[in-house]
């Protein structure tokens, strides 16, 4: 089980969110690529990097930043928010970046999601995010009545090389994931699946270890590394145990 550690970008800030909200941030680097680069030093095999405000926007506003974290480490990166359109997943693509995950846009445009999987065959991760266990979208600040599991149904054999679920109420939280869902979701499709939201501390990565694979490939993890409540180190020799 991969251990990707998170890199959220804010105002070209490193950052963690509350629930999501925009009001609630902590900002832990000015300088996101020697963040990257602590995480590759300490064994990352990929790191995952959202652009929070091209989340909000809709497109990217945290480009050159992302591009500097390309120049500085040779871990591969899952790169998401505000993309929306081939020209910027052809961008990310072309700078470096391994993954491209979308989000918002699976949602409204199926079509530019099929393509993007044609032109990049296991370089596409497709994002659900929900809250209640229903789908929210536009950087988490529009609901919907649709399930995770509905909407993973409709990506089987596209060629995604993962689906990245975060659980809202419990990103940045520490208050551990839910792998109820996450395992149910993991079952409901033969897509490998990402865990995100809630990790708190290495109890959580034995728990997701234990429920998972082959199922749950990775789970993401921010606040409980910047807070030192987890350790990378840490957690990768728990997932390698498995």
């Amino acid at each position: 089980m991969l251990i990707i550690p998170a890199i959220d970008l804010k105002d070209g800030k490193c950052v963690r969110l509350l629930q999501g909200d925009f009001n609630q941030s902590t900002v832990y680097s000015d300088h996101p690529a020697d963040i990257a680069a602590r995480w590759q030093k300490e064994g990352a095999k990929r790191i995952h990097v959202v652009d929070l405000d091209g989340s909000r926007e809709g497109s990217p506003r945290n480009m050159n930043v992302i591009r500097e974290i390309v120049r500085t480490v040779n871990t591969p990166l899952q790169v998401g928010g505000g993309i929306r359109d081939m020209k910027t997943v052809d961008s990310y693509i072309n700078m470096g970046v391994t993954y491209v995950i979308l989000g918002t846009v699976a949602l409204k445009d199926k079509q530019f999601v099929l393509d993007a999987c044609a032109a990049y065959r296991g370089h596409i991760i497709l994002a659900i995010d929900a809250r209640d266990g229903k789908i929210a979208v536009e950087g988490w600040t529009e609901s919907t009545d649709r399930s995770p599991a509905e909407i993973a149904s409709g990506y089987r054999g596209l060629g995604l090389d993962s689906i990245i679920y975060t659980d809202i109420q419990r990103d940045g939280m520490e208050s551990g994931v839910n792998i109820a869902s996450t395992k149910m979701l993991a079952e409901s499709v033969d897509i490998p699946i990402i865990a995100s939201g809630g990790v708190a501390s290495i109890h959580d990565i034995k728990k997701l270890v234990e429920a998972g694979e082959p199922g749950i490939m990775g789970v993401i993890t921010g606040k409980a590394l910047y807070s030192g409540a987890l350790k990378l180190e840490d957690a990768i020799a728990a997932a390698a145990a498995s």
